[in-house]
């Protein structure tokens, strides 16, 4: 094997990811993700710390986007509302969205805490009178 030559699997690096070829990247999600705000807080849900994962793939309509999402409060009262949001952020726009479909998966471990508040969210919720 030459040095230019990439050795993958078990005995060198990680298999490659799989082929993401038409589908939005993460990266964009996540930025799509940011025009949803929490409705008490009026921050996103990002920024927030709510999101804690997306995985995208690909069915025979188009892209799928599954979020791994949880709230401040188990108890909170406005989980369709973030649905709402969220499902518009990714499915609508000049281009017909970034997704065909949004599921939600909500989690509870970990638990929300202060501590997954961004930098970012920390400066908007101080511009707002909250102590972080």
């Amino acid at each position: 094997m030459s040095e230019d030559t990439v050795q993958r699997g078990a005995a060198g690096m990680p298999e490659a990811p799989a082929k993401t070829e038409g589908l939005p990247s993460v990266d964009d999600l996540e930025e799509a993700m940011r025009d949803v705000v929490d409705p008490e807080l009026g921050i996103n849900v990002v920024d927030l710390g709510l999101l804690y994962g997306i995985d995208v793939h690909s069915d025979d309509a188009g892209p799928v986007v599954t979020l791994d999402m949880t709230l401040t409060s188990a108890a909170c009262p406005l989980t369709d509302v973030i649905e709402d949001q969220a499902r518009a952020a990714l499915t609508q726009g000049a281009d017909g969205g970034l997704a065909n479909d949004v599921r939600i998966n909500w989690v509870w471990m970990p638990p929300w805490g202060p501590d997954k508040i961004t930098d970012d969210g920390r400066e908007q919720l101080r511009a707002l009178g909250f102590t972080v």
